[in-house]
């Protein structure tokens, strides 16, 4: 059973290359430490966040069924979300950024499922359940943001990456993996942050990935709503850190209006963000998403669409004005006037129409790339895509003519006709040669040897987008991670520690009431003096449970460790301020 994911109608619904990321939550992994380092940040940040969060995120916390005491479980969470048409899936760590985008495309919340180590209860640079579980998931129970969220996937994951954008994301993946893991030399760590800082200062010019992504950070992560003067939190890297929360609602933090800018403003994720943006209300957001999604080459096309594709160095697809499709790796395109005359795909291609493949032109016909002139024909103004079947048959296009067709660009394409594709509107969209010879200036594009040549039919190209036209032309099922994240075998001195927090677990839910705190209390100040977090837990149960000796036996433990660990210091002092506003938000009601 423990290998297994449990599914449902929206996780049913996802292709295939996307169901590869997917793993099982494996909920016993989960560590008393685990469910411990849960709990405190969950009280603290629902304590704080009651007063500076949207009013969606309390309200979604109730309706997604996400619990304060324990670590969701994601089978429940998906019974829950269900309703309001989402799905939770589990992954390891940081996934590529389109599949990341192309989840919130089907309704689907990526959450990476390990949990941060106690070391780094305030911020851990890789996503975690406490960043995904109790940041994004409440927030989509607004019908407005969950909306929001849907449409950012669908137009994200047609954005066009670098070639650089995919070995950045290997280099942060790789720093979050070693950041988390225990016993990381700290010389790796800096090695790893200097080759990030290299790649980041070596980009060149952003890609449409980029700078999705910084909308992505600015609104999903990081994201304030409201006004300048009165704003408050609905971005889930807030809603989940207990530092950053705080932080920014204080003049430390400039706060600026949420305009397309910020698609041109780069983040950190090692250090507090500078400046956040303000968006009056969800709405808004979606608009800058639309104003965004009009520069990019989707819906622009174009010889700059193309030109993105042959930089990413990956696939993608181009869309002609008649509505076919082209998908491949692209690796040249020649221009005339500033247009695109020529393009070609090196390796497997395939062609579609409205996102399904045409018959007989997949990767197993177009093993060895494709190329296709595009424009009008010389010295003739109708361009063929408009030709009625009589203007065709007057310029020879039709069957078994042989003809050569030479084109504004100066390609010409001689050859005999086979026979033609149209769409649903009746535009011829693909003629097919045999005997044929393509040339440009004094280059030959095609040799009647290699076969027939299917020339698509499209006189401009009115999108570029990353990925296939038709998911089922390739197989998509390529994802290995270079690293998988860290699990160390526990030491002996963990593994007790564990068991003690599990007994102080198992008392405060009335599992097991024979145990004696005093002793866990003698047995963590000799074995596990550095342990601060349940000395809180345990003072917890004393000062509920009026036990004045035992509370003060432990705040005179949590006084030591302050002094000796001056960096927690402020994490004990929240800890212990909670139980006592607890204390008094129970006695006022």
């Amino acid at each position: 059973m423990k290998d297994l994911i449990e599914t449902n109608p929206i996780l049913n619904k996802l292709p295939k290359h996307l169901k590869q990321f997917m793993k099982p939550q494996n909920y016993e992994d989960y560590s008393a430490i685990d469910q411990a380092v849960w709990r405190y940040v969950m009280r603290k940040n629902v304590n704080f966040l009651s007063t500076v969060a949207h009013e969606s995120y309390l309200k979604g916390l109730k309706q997604t069924g996400i619990s304060v005491d324990r670590i969701p479980n994601m089978y429940g969470m998906n019974r829950i979300l269900k309703d309001i048409g989402w799905a939770a899936v589990a992954v390891d760590g940081f996934i590529p950024p389109n599949a990341f985008m192309e989840f919130q495309a089907y309704n689907v919340l990526v959450i990476a499922s390990d949990i941060r180590q106690l070391e780094h209860i305030e911020y851990t640079p890789a996503p975690d359940i406490i960043h995904e579980g109790a940041g994004h998931a409440p927030i989509i129970a607004n019908p407005e943001y969950a909306e929001y969220l849907r449409r950012f996937g669908e137009i994200g994951c047609k954005a066009i990456s670098s070639a650089k954008d995919y070995e950045l994301y290997e280099a942060v993946r790789h720093l979050s993996i070693i950041k988390e893991a225990p016993n990381t030399p700290k010389e790796d760590i800096v090695l790893a942050e200097k080759k990030i800082e290299a790649l980041q200062q070596n980009m060149g010019e952003p890609s449409e990935m980029a700078l999705i992504r910084n909308l992505h950070w600015w609104t999903v992560e990081y994201g304030l709503i409201g006004t300048a003067d009165n704003p408050k939190i609905y971005g889930a890297g807030l809603l989940s850190s207990i530092g950053e929360s705080a932080l920014c609602m204080t003049d430390a933090v400039e706060k600026l209006p949420y305009t397309i800018e910020a698609a041109y403003k780069d983040f950190d994720i090692t250090k507090p963000q500078p400046q956040l943006y303000v968006t009056p209300d969800f709405a808004h957001l979606s608009l800058i998403l639309e104003e965004f999604a009009n520069t990019m080459s989707v819906r622009k096309g174009g010889l700059s669409g193309v030109n993105k594709l042959i930089q990413s160095e990956t696939l993608g697809t181009i869309e002609l004005s008649t509505g076919i499709q082209i998908s491949g790796v692209f690796t040249d395109v020649a221009e005339d006037e500033n247009k695109p005359i020529y393009i070609q795909a090196t390796g497997a291609s395939a062609l579609a129409y409205r996102e399904k493949e045409l018959v007989g032109h997949g990767i197993e016909t177009h093993s060895r790339g494709f190329g296709s002139p595009l424009g009008k024909l010389k010295g003739i103004n109708l361009a063929i895509e408009d030709m009625s079947p009589r203007d065709l048959a007057a310029y020879n296009i039709y069957e078994e003519q042989t003809v050569t067709l030479e084109f504004e660009g100066g390609i010409k394409v001689s050859g005999e006709i086979i026979t033609g594709k149209r769409n649903l509107q009746g535009k011829i969209i693909l003629i097919s040669f045999k005997n044929c010879t393509v040339t440009y200036q004094k280059s030959v594009l095609f040799k009647p040897e290699w076969g027939i040549y299917d020339m698509a039919v499209g006189k401009e190209i009115v999108s570029a987008f990353s990925g296939p036209a038709d998911l089922n032309s390739f197989d998509l099922i390529t994802h290995v991670p270079s690293e998988k994240t860290i699990h160390i075998k526990k030491p002996n001195e963990l593994l007790r520690l564990e068991e003690l927090y599990q007994q102080v677990r198992d008392y405060r839910e009335g599992k097991n009431r024979t145990i004696s705190r005093t002793k866990v209390l003698e047995e963590l100040i000799e074995n596990h003096p550095n342990d601060w977090l349940l000395p809180i837990e345990l003072y917890e149960l004393a000062f509920n449970g009026s036990e004045p000796k035992l509370c003060e036996k432990l705040l005179n433990r949590l006084e030591i460790i302050k002094q000796n660990r001056p960096e927690v210091g402020n994490l004990i002092d929240d800890g212990l301020e909670i139980i006592l506003q607890e204390e008094t938000f129970t006695e006022k009601h």
